[in-house]
């Protein structure tokens, strides 16, 4: 007898039938007080929406082969999507985490507009995001109090996290806030959703307060497991916020985990070619591994910024085992589409085009056509009205698009659906945006040689147009200030290291860190280890505009924003020097600095090729980016 058939498990993802008949071969498999009933299960899930509580107008992609304009997202459709599910009870609804910080609405509002938008939902669980600690406990504490103050009561997760007893997030006792887990029970089965939240990456990149311990996310996640299993608890729901990569590499080190429903990564999975080359994807959709004991797992993103949704089948036979699992990420539009005219021009199509791309959408597995829910929308334009009045004074215009990527050559494009935009990932130059708001950071210093920006500061891509004050306070939605630092050409190098091999090296899942300069450029070799990567570092006189190598020994004022020059995002070299006071603080907004640079500029675009601090990248893989 084949003895990898005595437990069912090791029959990776068999076909039903198949699955039965060696079960029925080796006289059931597990022992049969172990049975309980076949479990059909439904996740829908969304993760990342970054307080982008509106849609996306004019994002371009391809329906049914031409080039079309359409409204991608807004959370009011998002809402729409989920209460298809209404009357439903096979279904869990899922956010992987950041849901604050990104847009006015978190500036002005704080949390308060995306968990009464939330709240139209009614999630079944949520992590806590790396994004919830940026303005500290009692700002997280303030968004559980807004999202709990109505009838859903979301659980808000975090298996790894520990706040100390006596600050806001744990007044009386360690749970108070924040839970470990959550069990659900669907058609009669408990299902065991267990919260975890990237570690190292909040501890250095938000602002979780001192005492606030942070487990090991494997230890911790094990730990609850075995917790959930002791209760006789066998479908295990991991409900990350750590990234993509790291949902892969945390499920080998894990017994007993079914499903990972994650975030962090702002990841598109699944095929969208018929979306065009801009919806670049990471991988499949699910994406299938193994646990610890060889037995299946299956993974789901669902993208950002409210675009998209996740929906996972999963099947589990009468030993609580997978023996399938499938399902789609989704684009959600509207029903407005334009199209090109002869003259190059977008115009909304006429009613026969309409209907032919209406069923072309039906068609289509990848996206999904809905209206607003209305009930929702009535809930967003009690914010809205004090949004809209901010967002649309407009500060200047770009010339062409603004793309946003975090490191050159990442799988999934972050700037899917602005024109000019379709390859921006797979370009060595990286991050447009980035690059402008490193030059407004030189502009606004009047001292400094260079600056430097990390390219997760920089949250969303510019089309080409007007640019507006909500543009830019989208694009650069935190409270950090400019500083500037006495640091030498030695130093500048051991920075830009510290920061690839802060996530290269380190886990950080992202590329958050990922370091764009003016007034600096360099040649990048990611295949390499730390301290070869960054070769032909030359500095760009302000007053002579003539390149030079950097001097090692000589002292530069580097202008960064304040939170890199605490050594946040692994800009460790930094740290001493702010440490020290050896800074001066400008004080200046670094929001303000990039609205300044555009008022002041009139109109913007791409810089000159050779202003670029990425002259040259090889990626990790050893490919050369174009």
């Amino acid at each position: 007898m084949n003895t990898q058939l005595l437990n069912p498990r090791r029959a990776l993802f068999l076909a039903p039938l198949a699955l039965a008949a060696a079960l029925a071969a080796c006289g059931g498999g597990d022992d049969d007080s172990d049975k309980t009933a076949p479990l059909d299960l439904t996740i829908a899930h969304i993760g990342d929406h970054h307080s982008n509580l509106d849609p996306f107008t004019a994002q371009a992609m391809k329906i049914g082969g031409v080039d079309t304009q359409v409204e991608l997202g807004g959370f009011s459709r998002v809402t729409a999507a989920f209460k298809q599910y209404a009357g439903r009870d096979d279904v869990l609804k899922l956010h992987a985490g950041d849901a604050n910080t990104g847009t006015l609405y978190y500036t002005l509002f704080k949390g308060k507009a995306d968990a009464d938008m939330m709240n139209t939902i009614c999630f079944d669980a949520m992590p806590v995001g790396n994004h919830e600690f940026d303005d500290g406990d009692a700002q997280l504490k303030s968004f559980i109090d807004h999202l709990q103050a109505g009838a859903c009561k979301t659980p808000v997760l975090a298996a790894n996290i520990h706040p100390k007893i006596g600050t806001p997030l744990a007044p009386k006792a360690e749970n108070d806030y924040l839970k470990p887990y959550t069990i659900k029970t669907i058609k009669g089965i408990q299902v065991g959703i267990v919260g975890l939240t990237i570690k190292s990456k909040t501890q250095n990149s938000s602002s979780p307060l001192a005492t606030t311990v942070f487990d090991d996310e494997a230890v911790a996640a094990q730990r609850t497991i075995d917790q959930l299993k002791a209760q006789g608890i066998r479908h295990i729901v991991l409900l990350t916020h750590m990234g993509y990569d790291a949902d892969k590499a945390i499920a080998p080190k894990l017994t007993d985990v079914d499903v990972i429903i994650g975030g962090d990564s702002h990841t598109l999975l699944g095929d969208f070619t018929a979306q065009g080359s801009g919806y670049s994807t990471s991988g499949a959709y699910p994406t299938k591994v193994t646990n610890k004991d060889g037995k299946p797992v299956c993974i789901g993103h669902a993208y950002e910024y409210s675009k998209a949704m996740g929906e996972m089948r999963v099947s589990f036979n009468e030993y609580g085992e997978i023996t399938s699992c499938a399902g789609q990420a989704s684009l959600i539009i509207g029903d407005s589409f334009k199209r090109q005219g002869a003259d190059g021009t977008w115009a909304e199509v006429d009613a026969t085009t309409r209907q032919q791309i209406t069923t072309a959408v039906a068609a289509d597995k990848g996206l999904k056509m809905l209206t607003p829910d209305a009930s929702a929308a009535t809930v967003l334009k009690a914010y809205s009205g004090q949004v809209e009045v901010l967002k649309k004074e407009p500060i200047g215009a770009t010339t062409e698009a603004l793309c946003l990527v975090r490191t050159p050559g990442e799988s999934t494009n972050r700037s899917a659906g602005v024109a000019g935009c379709e390859n921006a990932n797979k370009l060595a130059r990286g991050s447009d945006a980035a690059q402008v708001v490193a030059q407004a950071f030189l502009n606004a210093s009047l001292r400094a040689d260079m600056s430097i920006q990390n390219a997760g500061g920089v949250r969303v891509p510019m089309a080409a147009g007007t640019i507006t004050m909500g543009d830019a306070f989208t694009v650069l939605p935190f409270s950090n200030v400019l500083v500037e630092l006495p640091v030498t050409g030695q130093q500048v190098a051991a920075v830009l290291e510290d920061a690839l091999s802060n996530y290269l090296d380190a886990g950080q899942t992202t590329g958050g860190g990922h370091p764009y300069a003016a007034g600096l450029r360099w040649h990048l070799d990611m295949s390499k280890a730390k301290g070869a990567r960054f070769t032909q570092l030359e500095v760009k006189n302000r007053t002579t505009g003539v390149w030079a190598a950097i001097n090692p020994t000589q002292t530069y004022i580097v202008a960064t924003n304040d939170f890199a020059a605490k050594g946040q995002d692994g800009y460790a070299t930094f740290k001493p020097i702010y440490d020290s006071g050896n800074y001066v603080n400008n004080y200046l907004l670094y929001t303000q600095t990039f609205v300044d640079y555009i008022r002041a500029k009139g109109t913007v675009g791409r810089p000159a090729a050779g202003d670029y601090s990425h002259q040259v990248v090889i990626t990790k893989a050893g490919v050369t980016l174009p």
